[in-house]
């Protein structure tokens, strides 16, 4: 059945808010990519895949269209999530680019990283502790942002002396929906140039129910013991266990909009990350520093900032902070370690 979102985003063209149809759906998808390689002298293509749920799709469905994978590696995240991304992207016979920052998570929450530019160059940390909404942007940047221009520059080379009609550009593939959240919907657009890079989003027009069915119908639902990543069958659409778990990929744990509870929910499935963590809040905390409790809020808020290009799950998502009652209910936690996330998270 079509499916369209309630009301019109702010930045969608005339006739893009229309009730689709998942195979419409998908047509527009590609003409989104087909529109963004007319208008721009593109040398590159590829595909940001963070391991969740929506940037799998983007890759299930355009394999074929992108030059290679890249996968942000920001230091802070679940292993497991980046296995998948390796496993995948071998299965899938794709060049991955694994991409670092060049300042460490730790560092800068202990305040060991020092502005280069600026009125504070050479004397001042850029950040000290850990983030709270009021950090997302410095972590989003120096994390997530940072590799990406790197890689661009790897690319594209030098390009300032050039003539702006000569000089080239490389896409971005990323999951960015109007449907996702508010900020999405005030924010996304399904193709916005940037300098020399080309961000393309091409689900930005999926609602819920495409991501639903197209789950539905790609991803293997026999019931048997399934290959790894769910990969049973050629084409099969891949699932990463940890967004199983919960409910998101894992791949940035810097912390800046964690939920109550998140660390226990954390330290159950994967607790070598969460002693990771810990250790890291003892480390701040014999340092003096204020800030040295992972989630904790830092100074103000940084809504403005909240949902960068790649952090779809750093906004709250409505229902998650139910995640603790639907394990006891389910058998999954027993009643003690339900009272004991509820006291610990309080």
């Amino acid at each position: 059945m079509p499916d369209l979102l309630p009301k019109a985003p702010p930045k969608a063209d005339d006739g893009e808010h229309v009730a689709r149809t998942l195979d419409e759906a998908i047509a527009r998808s590609l003409e989104i990519l087909d529109e963004a390689f007319a208008a721009h002298p593109v040398v590159g293509t590829y595909w940001l895949f963070s391991g969740g749920n929506d940037s799998v799709i983007v890759g299930h469905l355009l394999r074929g269209h992108y030059d290679a994978v890249l996968h942000v590696n920001t230091g802070t995240g679940i292993p497991q999530t980046t296995q998948h991304v390796r496993d995948v992207a071998a299965a899938w016979g794709d060049t991955l680019h694994e991409l670092h920052p060049k300042n460490r998570y730790e560092d800068l929450v202990l305040g060991k990283v020092i502005a280069g530019s600026g009125p504070n160059a050479g004397w001042r940390s850029i950040w000290k502790g850990f983030p709270g909404p009021a950090g997302h942007k410095v972590m989003y940047r120096q994390l997530k942002n940072q590799p990406l221009m790197t890689f661009r520059r790897s690319v594209l080379g030098d390009q300032t002396r050039l003539p702006r009609a000569d000089r080239k550009k490389v896409i971005y593939l990323g999951g960015m929906r109007w449907g996702e959240s508010e900020k999405r919907f005030r924010n996304a657009e399904a193709i916005d140039p940037d300098g020399s890079i080309v961000w393309v989003s091409p689900l930005v027009h999926w609602t819920d129910a495409h991501m639903r069915e197209y789950r539905a119908r790609h991803r293997c639902q026999q019931d048997h013991e399934h290959a790894e990543h769910r990969l049973c069958f050629d084409r099969a659409l891949p699932l990463n266990e940890v967004t199983e778990h919960i409910h998101m990929s894992g791949e940035c744990l810097c912390g800046a909009y964690a939920k109550p509870g998140e660390l226990d929910e954390i330290e159950f499935f994967y607790p070598e990350v969460a002693d990771r963590l810990k250790a890291l809040e003892a480390e701040a905390e014999q340092a003096g520093i204020k800030y040295c409790r992972w989630g904790q809020k830092n100074g103000g808020t940084d809504s403005a900032t909240a949902a960068g290009r790649l952090c779809s799950s750093c906004v709250a998502i409505p229902g998650q902070d139910d995640l603790i009652d639907q394990w006891r209910d389910t058998g999954l936690i027993t009643d003690d370690q339900h009272a004991a996330f509820l006291r610990d998270a309080s």
